[in-house]
């Protein structure tokens, strides 16, 4: 698998950026993101889990990269998902991308409700 690159590329532009709370620690909550993401090595998708920065990067496609942070909180870590268009054309980014992109926010949310069931 190849590694998908820390910084966002130039032209990226930002789709949907999502936000919610877990209450548990932060490393509990990147683990079990880095295991729902984690892609299989030959799926072509470039692929970014960086502890330290607490940080998930899956770039596959030609115009999709996805970004998770886990922001550490007193009662537990916030998780954010940016969702960029890396399309050089933009607007064909978003048509192909547009059904993923109206469902984003659902399962963003079906996303935390299985966190929360999982390490609450």
């Amino acid at each position: 698998m190849r590694e998908a690159p820390r910084q966002r590329p130039a032209g990226a532009a930002v789709l949907h950026t999502l936000r919610g709370h877990v209450k548990a620690r932060p490393s509990v909550v990147f683990e079990a993101l880095d295991a729902r993401f984690r892609p299989a090595d030959t799926s072509g998708v470039l692929y970014l889990a960086s502890p330290a920065a607490w940080l998930i990067v899956a770039q596959g496609s030609w115009w999709y990269r996805g970004e998770y942070r886990v922001v550490p909180d007193a009662s537990g870590s916030n998780i954010e998902h940016v969702m960029l268009n890396l399309a050089r054309t933009g607007w064909l980014g978003a048509f192909t991308g547009r059904k993923a992109i109206a469902e984003a926010p659902a399962a963003f949310a079906t996303l935390l409700r299985q966190l929360r069931l999982e390490l609450e």
